[in-house]
């Protein structure tokens, strides 16, 4: 099984010694990505709906630069500094993922880098 990596210059570079995602097989694993811009390396204005989009804008891109997309996506592990933001989330991460969401967990943790308030992961399948 041959090992690639993934990069998109339409999402934020990485802010340490990782890929953005890595293609193994048929499996696509993104990385994590905080609401960074792309364009300022900045995170977004804006409360935890606001980061949401841009979280999920970010891996759409990564996604799309590994030739996949939502519908591809089997498993997310959603990341939150306040559980209250639960809700929130949902609302915005269901929009992402449509009719037929992948597997997913959702956890608390103390912080995440930058101090933002969301980080999403995903596991996608290309079938093609």
């Amino acid at each position: 099984m041959s090992k690639t990596t993934i990069t998109s210059d339409r999402a934020p570079r990485a802010i340490g010694p990782y890929s953005q995602a890595v293609r193994a097989g048929d499996l696509v694993f993104c990385s994590g990505q905080i609401p960074i811009d792309p364009a300022t390396g900045e995170l977004v204005a804006g409360g935890i709906e606001a980061q949401t989009a841009q979280v999920i804008k970010n891996l759409t891109e990564v996604l799309s630069a590994a030739g996949a997309g939502w519908d591809d996506v089997v498993k997310t592990t959603i990341y939150l500094t306040n559980l209250a933001d639960f809700a929130v989330v949902n609302q915005v991460y269901g929009a992402a993922v449509g009719g037929a969401p992948p597997a997913r967990a959702t956890v608390q943790v103390a912080a995440l880098p930058k101090g933002a308030a969301v980080e999403i992961e995903a596991v996608a399948h290309l079938s093609r």
